[in-house]
């Protein structure tokens, strides 16, 4: 007979709401500091949004991608990266954008080609100028906000307004702070992160939801229940849930950052600190900010069923 994995065998007492003003002051201030860190010192672009020459290779057998990529950093072309795809012998090779125009994007190809063996056939060359990288960022920017505008508005239908805003504010909170980690330690940031960016979205209210559905049950059972008292309940019966989903999703990530090599070290990074900051924002803004906005006891209990006349009036 199995037994269910408990990590939390009693229901903890934790005053999450003696400290959620602490959490507030510290949301604050990382998302603060990385607007500041993005405004100052911005990004490091990689070149899908930068520019720059792909080439798409297929070597004669198993690609050595290690080796290559020692030989192509020592033709001081800038930022060089190597990915496997397809087969084991086809490589992906993405070289920076070189300063001048088409003739030195053709230089830095002649160079590569001229540093890997000669059995290599080269089946595909694209330049990716500044024009494209530009769209990307756009484009990059708005799947970002819709995404943000749909959790909010999904948040909103599910549960109510406040909910939403509560939603909205704490995945907005994850996606600044994810930026400002990477331009304070200059990470390329890619097409890879962005991908990273709105995974950590989607963790984020995940979490977020289930303690929600936590709160809105504990409305209907506790009508007459101080909302300070509420929110810690709430936060303390899913704390088991949230312990065991951060500790397997960051085994899996750790495990992309360790193994994973230099083509997902930046989406692990990504996914690893957003999985902090989630669960961080969940536990001390999403939750917390219903405080200050509540929900209508009357409507979660018209949704849980009629409540006793008494215990009505009494809410």
């Amino acid at each position: 007979m199995f037994r269910p994995l408990i990590v939390i065998r009693r229901i903890p007492n934790i005053d999450f709401m003696g400290m959620h003003k602490i959490g507030f002051a510290l949301s604050a201030l990382l998302t603060l500091g990385s607007i500041v860190l993005f405004l100052t010192h911005g990004l490091n672009y990689g070149i899908d949004f930068s520019g720059g020459t792909l080439i798409e290779a297929r070597t004669q057998g198993p690609a050595d991608l290690a080796r290559m990529r020692g030989t192509l950093d020592g033709l001081g072309l800038g930022d060089i990266s190597l990915q496997g795809f397809g087969g084991p012998a086809d490589v992906l090779i993405r070289v920076a954008r070189q300063p001048g125009g088409d003739q030195a994007q053709m230089q830095a190809v002649a160079k590569v080609k001229a540093a890997l063996p000669q059995g290599v056939d080269y089946r595909r060359i694209e330049v990716v100028g500044p024009k494209v990288g530009g769209e990307l960022i756009q484009a990059g920017v708005l799947a970002t906000v819709l995404a943000l505008v749909a959790i909010a508005l999904y948040v909103w239908l599910r549960f109510e307004w406040p909910f939403g805003v509560g939603a909205m504010l704490s995945t907005l909170h994850d996606t600044i702070t994810t930026i400002g980690l990477f331009s304070l330690l200059q990470i390329e940031f890619n097409l890879t992160t962005l991908a990273a960016i709105l995974t950590i979205a989607g963790y984020s209210v995940n979490d977020t939801v289930v303690i929600y559905d936590r709160m809105r049950e504990t409305l209907r059972k506790y009508k007459t229940m101080g909302f300070r008292e509420l929110i810690n309940k709430s936060l303390n019966e899913t704390l088991s849930r949230t312990i065991l989903t951060v500790s397997t999703t960051a085994l899996a990530v750790l495990s992309l950052l360790i193994f994973g090599g230099e083509v997902l070290r930046g989406f692990s990074i990504a996914m690893l600190w957003g999985i902090v900051v989630g669960t961080y924002s969940s536990l001390f803004i999403a939750a917390p900010i219903l405080y200050y906005i509540r929900p209508r006891r009357t409507s979660q209990a018209k949704e849980g069923g009629a409540a006793p006349a008494e215990t009505q009036k009494a809410s």
